[in-house]
């Protein structure tokens, strides 16, 4: 018989990660098949055509801010905010081919020569702003001099003569003759900070953008001025540009909510797309990226939310816009429909999407949504709630993927949900709330601080602080009687699961064992699930009640084994997500799916249970 196994079936990607005010870079390969961008501590890669085929780069330690592609496509270069450069190739995604320190602070930008060799990374530094490297050794290449202040931009151009520019906070454009690059002239034509530098594809002409809504032209070979265009167009920072493959037109990204298509030799708008109902900061437009090698006029732009949207010449419409997280996914929860083929997942910063697993697609929860962390979900008959340290119980419409109504202000702040037979309990820091649909029912304090809570039927199960299960039943009005207190002598109750039939409760705690206990007697079933090295945050059972998974802040999936003969077997997905494992479901056909720290949504193929 086959072993048991557990491999990566897809990535549900993050979107990319935005600061207010600060351009995010995205980068296409020069066939326009695939584009690059950093989220969390990650890179990833990802289909253009079929978003839901990604890859992701998990060498950084540090969260990523920046990604390119070397021309000739085969590698990619990645930097982080701690000034680390990597350089990788994104068909074998695992391994790192170099790793150099360029500057002690963030890296914001990075440029490749047009021979895929020499590489200039730029950022905020503290003595240095950026250093030109060949990405195979290291070995310096040239200086990066000339800036009082923080680097935003890099650009090189591609043929020879090979020349740089770099812009920054100090509102200089330094012009580098190369290779080695030397510093050749600054100009100040800026008012205030420069954000974006671009090379024309035949290396003919540089622009610069930035802060004062300037867009200015220079010659690509002397780096001298040649003229302004524009002047008064955006009416907000321009933050990224980006040519098309021609060089007679490039797209720009601003503040002002809108992204602009530009003839350069007329210096005129062609098209201009504006996102938002009036002033809406979401909707700053705060990187943009013409993807070369296509015959479609695609341009993707991202706005403050890390959304994607896909826009073509000629159509006033995004053809596509997609979604996702760009925080660490804090909750997960499985639709209600029997084939698992939904999934709800909630973020660090509040957000709620649904996902559809079998095409892969994202879509944020149209309403208000949370403002603060999600911490957990339960269906209950057609709808889903969730609870977020906001201290609010919301309601999600399934079907119209919507958040209903009025939120409901919870009494404390949540720690855990469960529902069944329409009766909702929502454990908080001070005790239990009750609610048939968001309508409180009762409030009970406890003499203890719960972690978790599970419902079956009539049975309720709390994880104590006191490292106790304690078990009560309730009913239809909300009341909890005591009925036992199990001691789960190791460690607290950090997470609870009935199996479906509720004949089995799992209880996983802080030091990362997992108890299991029949529910007619209470007796421990199994005490050998103890492969986790840190607190188990979630644990799900498969419809059968055969099998559970788990995950944990030690970035474990583990598949473990309820059948006695077979318990001290398991499966394990090591490095499931940098920062850890923060919910667990079974979705469509026996595959598990889990959300974590790296602000992904990960599916996982089990094969060969014992």
């Amino acid at each position: 018989m086959a072993s048991p196994s557990i491999a990566i079936d897809r990535i549900f990607a993050a979107v990319p990660a935005t600061t207010r005010g600060q351009p995010t870079q995205l980068s296409a390969d020069s066939k326009g098949q695939r584009l690059a961008y950093a989220s969390g501590k990650s890179i990833f890669v990802r289909s253009i055509d079929n978003p839901s085929d990604c890859k992701e780069y998990t060498g950084h330690t540090a969260p990523t801010t920046v990604a390119r592609f070397a021309p000739n496509g085969f590698k990619v270069a990645s930097g982080d905010a701690s000034g680390m450069l990597h350089v990788w190739e994104p068909e074998t995604i695992d391994k790192t081919r170099g790793e150099y320190g360029i500057i002690s602070g963030r890296l914001n930008d990075i440029a490749w020569d047009g021979d895929s060799q020499r590489v200039i990374a730029v950022g905020d530094g503290r003595e240095h702003f950026g250093r030109c490297i060949t990405a195979d050794s290291g070995n310096s290449v040239g200086e990066i001099i000339g800036h009082s202040k923080s680097v935003n931009a890099v650009a090189m151009k591609a043929q020879r003569p090979f020349r740089a520019a770099t812009v920054g906070d100090d509102g200089n454009m330094v012009f580098y003759h190369g290779a080695p690059y030397k510093f050749n002239v600054k100009h100040s034509l800026h008012k205030n900070f420069v954000l974006g530098a671009a090379y024309s594809p035949d290396g003919s002409v540089l622009v610069t953008v930035g802060a004062d809504k300037r867009i200015q032209l220079y010659d690509g070979k002397t780096g001298e001025p040649t003229k302004q265009i524009g002047d008064g167009e955006h009416t907000g920072s321009i933050f990224a540009i980006s040519w098309s493959q021609d060089g007679k037109k490039f797209a720009t990204a601003s503040a002002d909510q809108t992204v602009k298509l530009w003839d350069v030799g007329a210096g005129t708008v062609i098209q201009s797309w504006k996102f938002g109902d009036g002033v809406s900061v979401r909707d700053h437009q705060v990187g943009v990226v013409i993807p070369h090698g296509r015959t479609d006029g695609l341009i993707i732009s991202v706005n403050l939310d890390g959304e994607l949207t896909y826009l073509a010449e000629g159509k006033s419409d995004p053809i596509k816009i997609i979604q996702g997280h760009s925080k660490g996914v804090t909750a997960l929860g499985a639709g209600s429909d029997s084939q698992s083929t939904t999934l709800w997942s909630g973020s660090f910063d509040g957000r709620v999407c649904h996902w559809d697993v079998k095409t892969g697609t994202a879509t944020t929860v149209d309403g208000q949504q949370h403002t603060n962390k999600v911490a957990q979900f339960a269906c209950n008959g057609g709808k889903t709630y969730s609870v977020g340290w906001d201290d609010t119980l919301r309601t999600i419409d399934e079907s119209a993927k919507t958040f209903l109504g009025e939120s409901t202000q919870l009494p404390a702040q949540p720690v855990d949900v469960s529902a069944s037979d329409g009766v909702l309990y929502v454990a908080t820091v001070s005790g239990v709330a009750v609610y048939s649909g968001d309508k409180l029912v009762k409030e009970h304090s406890l003499n203890y601080t719960p972690g978790a809570i599970a419902v079956s039927g009539s049975t309720v199960a709390i994880g104590a602080d006191d490292k106790s299960v304690r078990v009560y039943k309730g009913d239809s009005s909300g009341n909890l009687q005591e009925t036992k207190t199990i001691s789960n002598p190791t460690g607290t109750i950090s997470t609870l699961a009935f199996s479906r039939d509720g004949s089995h409760l799992a209880a996983g705690n802080s030091v990362g064992k997992i108890y299991v206990y029949k529910t007619d007697t209470w007796e421990v079933a199994s005490d050998r699930w103890s492969a986790h090295t840190a607190r188990v945050t979630c644990i799900a059972w498969d419809a059968s009640g055969a099998y559970a998974a788990s995950g944990s802040l030690d970035t474990n999936v583990f598949v473990w084994c309820l059948e006695k003969k077979n318990q001290g077997k398991r499966i394990k997905a090591a490095n499931a997500h940098k920062d850890g494992v923060n919910g667990i479901c079974w979705v469509e056909g026996g595959k598990i799916a889990s959300g974590g720290g790296d602000n992904t949504v990960k599916i996982w193929n089990v094969q060969n249970l014992p």
